[in-house]
């Protein structure tokens, strides 16, 4: 038995670890946190609606496509670790460098430092090093590591609203960007590059991935996953806004609704997790989207708090599987040698939509002073979603990761 193989089970706990870590600053506390601020930047700068959302949108726009590819072949070539080190530290700096923007040209840059960190040290590399690490408890193990979104993600707000009255939302935002470091960095310097993923074959990872790039699979999955993507994305990003500018929920009642979708995607991501290694991932990713377009419009229409809270809870477990089941289902399809490009091209794609959908629906409030037209976009790209993962084919047993590729 090689070394590697008899501490396995070390390495795979803090493979998970530095996964939950990693996705509960970069994704959790940066990407569902930074829209608690934004009504702050509308009231204190005079921005419009669609200027604080265009930060987000015009950086992924730009590093999503520069970076994206590049990231995955980076992973697939040299392992995970190494980008997502420097991505968790751009990301922290980017929190602590728009605590203390004035103009929208500083904002829209450290925001693209933020999409860079996204891109380094988010979901792409954690993927790529739980499925290494992992291979028939995949699910149960991304499920574990993505808990640390749903965490981050909930305590953000609370965490947001105390230090925005203690140290301003400036001062808010720069102690969050030190302890995203904090927490996320130790776990990445120690984990270990998971065994067999290295691909040292330029050429024959070319042939492999121009494979994939000519299955209509592939641009199903692409489509769903966009689709769907852009339409939490453009939900999340928008939500305080409505709630607190259109709606007048005080700033307490928006925190604590928000904490509540991201604890409902906790239970998301265990739930989801756990079904998706007992039944078909295609199965498991349809119930995912049919939750998320079935509970936007309850979001934006409810009529009574406790109604608004309950939709709240139910989107959030669509939210909690959204982002895990991506990964998981491409790995069924196409196995493990091209993950890393593969979801580098998936996600640069996510992040278009994560970009546009946001900065569309706010643009949309901004015309017709209402949200309405905009929920019904989101909605309807939930649907449409789900339409492209029904039409996924199912695994051909080519496509299947041999047992002795990862470990178990």
């Amino acid at each position: 038995m090689s070394d590697v193989a008899a501490q396995a089970p070390r390495h795979q706990a803090l493979a998970v670890a530095t996964g939950f870590l990693s996705l509960f600053s970069i994704v959790g506390v940066a990407l569902y946190g930074l829209p608690f601020f934004y009504d702050f930047f509308v009231r204190d700068l005079g921005w419009t609606r669609q200027q604080v959302t265009s930060g987000n949108a015009l950086s992924k726009l730009v590093v999503g496509p520069l970076f994206g590819f590049l990231a995955g072949t980076i992973v697939d070539r040299f392992g995970p670790r190494r980008l997502m080190i420097a991505g968790i530290l751009v990301a922290g700096l980017a929190l602590v460098g728009l605590g203390g923007v004035t103009t929208l040209s500083a904002f829209y840059f450290f925001y693209l430092l933020n999409a860079l960190g996204y891109v380094a040290g988010g979901p792409l590399p954690n993927q790529v090093l739980l499925a290494g690490w992992f291979d028939t408890a995949r699910g149960k193990a991304m499920g574990i590591a993505y808990l640390g979104i749903g965490i981050g993600g909930a305590l953000v707000p609370l965490a947001a609203h105390a230090l925005i009255e203690a140290l301003g939302f400036r001062g808010a935002l720069r102690a969050l960007g030190i302890l995203m470091v904090l927490i996320a960095l130790p776990a990445a310097l120690f984990v270990k590059e998971p065994p067999g993923l290295r691909n040292t074959s330029p050429v024959a990872g070319a042939a492999s991935m121009s494979g994939v790039l000519r299955r209509p699979a592939f641009y199903l999955l692409a489509l769903g996953s966009m689709a769907s993507i852009g339409s939490v994305g453009g939900t999340m990003q928008n939500l305080k806004l409505y709630l607190t500018l259109d709606r007048g929920l005080t700033q307490g009642r928006v925190a604590t609704l928000l904490s509540l979708i991201l604890v409902g995607s906790i239970v998301g991501r265990l739930v989801m997790g756990w079904l998706a290694d007992r039944w078909a991932k295609k199965h498991v990713m349809l119930v995912i989207y049919a939750i998320v377009a079935g509970t936007i419009p309850l979001l934006a229409a409810a009529p009574s708090e406790p109604l608004l809270f309950t939709a709240a809870a139910l989107f959030g477990v669509g939210l909690g599987g959204d982002y895990m089941i991506i990964p998981l289902m491409a790995a069924e399809l196409f196995g493990l040698k091209v993950l890393g490009r593969l979801m580098g091209v998936v996600l640069t794609a996510d992040g278009v939509a994560e970009a546009v959908v946001p900065m569309l629906v706010a643009g949309l409030r901004d015309r017709t002073g209402t949200y309405a037209a905009g929920f019904g976009l989101l909605a309807g790209l939930a649907v449409l979603g789900a339409v492209a993962v029904a039409c996924l084919p199912r695994p051909r047993p080519a496509d299947t990761v041999p047992s002795g590729s990862a470990v178990h």
